[in-house]
């Protein structure tokens, strides 16, 4: 796993819009594995930017989102289909068919989360897996106690979770519980991952996540069992790192070839 410790939140996703178009320009049929929530949003922003001024292609590029709202369909200002199309979608050239995201309104969830699973392998598997990371560790929305080894899936949200999720819906609105959500296991079969954690908020679980145990009280943790790992934070997301000097030190240091 590779830790970049970054001065401010506005410099990891800039950093990370390089490194998904990066991938891009290099592989422009690339299979990319996307997030929603506060965080991401500067980095899709960048990519914006990127495909408007420096001519970015996303025509060939494939989809996939983490997770849905059980009970949201895409034209929910709640929904994170909706989040995708405002933020993204509505303002690059990737075709609506190459675009995945979970249907909330699914009659038949568990035939969905198969057919889902299915999509995924026939794109030829997720290229870059873009993730958060929660406050209690869960990566899409697989809560603590989640399986290591789970599959896509509807998963009950923990109290705490919907509680920090109130801020997205108006007061009037029931935040809902349930969601489809990448399991960890398919995450882990991308074969790359992007993980951006800004916010002090964010510290314990980043700590746990990177130099704690693996175990799936934080199923972020199983990311210390994948090959290729990249690990985007603020100042102060890494500040209850013990290492974080030694992190400073490796990127600072890279060998020209590594960079």
């Amino acid at each position: 796993m590779e830790i970049i410790i970054q001065p401010s939140s506005q410099e990891v996703c800039s950093l990370a819009a390089r490194i998904v178009a990066k991938l891009v320009r290099e592989k422009p049929a690339a299979v990319i594995g996307l997030p929603t929530g506060g965080t991401p949003r500067p980095m899709y922003a960048e990519l914006v930017r990127m495909h408007q001024t420096e001519q970015l292609d996303f025509s060939r590029v494939t989809t996939f989102n983490l997770d849905e709202y059980v009970g949201l369909g895409p034209d929910h200002p709640c929904s994170y289909h909706y989040y995708m199309t405002e933020n993204f979608f509505n303002h690059v050239n990737i075709p609506e068919k190459q675009t995945h995201v979970p249907d909330g309104l699914a009659e038949d969830v568990p035939d969905f989360c198969r057919h889902y699973e299915s999509a995924i392998r026939e794109a030829g598997g997720i290229d870059l897996q873009i993730l958060g990371i929660g406050e209690d560790g869960h990566i899409g929305f697989n809560e603590p106690t989640s399986s290591l080894a789970s599959r896509t899936r509807i998963k009950t949200l923990t109290q705490k979770t919907v509680d920090a999720n109130k801020r997205f819906f108006k007061s009037d609105e029931i935040v809902p519980r349930h969601v489809i959500t990448l399991g960890v296991g398919t995450i882990m079969e991308a074969k790359r991952c992007l993980l951006i954690a800004c916010g002090q908020g964010k510290a314990v679980a980043v700590a746990a996540m990177v130099e704690g145990p693996v175990t799936a009280m934080t199923p972020a943790s199983a990311l210390q069992f994948h090959p290729s790992v990249v690990l985007l934070v603020d100042e102060a997301a890494a500040g209850r790192l013990a290492l974080g000097d030694y992190y400073r030190s490796v990127y600072r240091n890279k060998p020209d070839w590594q960079r």
